[in-house]
């Protein structure tokens, strides 16, 4: 019986970065991982289209596999002082490429944008028992400012709603 020898091929994939279109929603379910969230990406969506949310993805040959959605300020009582104010949440990668630098690549084109836009801080929630979550942003230049109870919900798929009780750091960086 001969051995099978193993051999390996290394793949240099072009990662581009850009915001979410209309075709990409069925591509975020990321063949059923988070079909449980498809109207969450609707809706979110709906909302870039109105300029109340962005949709950052990073794709590569047409599809997501990474992803980061950006809150802005909705009106300017709403500023924080000193400058405009935005929110970045549901930073994912998928599976197979993480630990490659994607989370990071996607934290600095997040504030890229942002800056372009003129946003002077931004502030992310990290799980309380997500501790390499906490220690990314750190390494990004977030800092602990207040925690949150993670209360939340949404309605999945079929209609049903899902409470979400998850315990996070609210961290925030100044972008200057």
């Amino acid at each position: 019986m001969a051995t099978l020898e193993c051999r390996s091929l290394d793949l240099h994939l072009k990662v581009t970065f850009r915001l979410a279109e209309r075709d990409d929603l069925p591509k975020l379910e990321w063949y059923g991982k988070y079909t449980h969230f498809r109207r969450v990406f609707q809706r979110t969506y709906e909302e870039q289209l109105r300029g109340e949310r962005l949709m950052l993805l990073a794709d590569v040959n047409g599809f997501p596999i990474g992803q980061i959605f950006i809150q802005l300020d909705k009106q300017a009582e709403q500023l924080q002082a000193g400058g405009k104010h935005a929110y970045l949440y549901s930073l994912r990668v998928m599976d197979a490429f993480q630990r490659q630098g994607l989370g990071s690549a996607l934290l600095r084109e997040a504030e890229a944008l942002l800056r372009e836009r003129g946003y002077t801080s931004v502030s992310i929630a990290a799980a309380k028992e997500n501790d390499a979550a906490r220690r990314l942003y750190e390494r990004h230049g977030f800092q602990v400012v207040d925690e949150d109870a993670g209360r939340w919900s949404y309605v999945d798929h079929e209609g049903v709603t899902h409470y979400v009780n998850e315990p996070c750091w609210i961290m925030e960086k100044w972008l200057g």
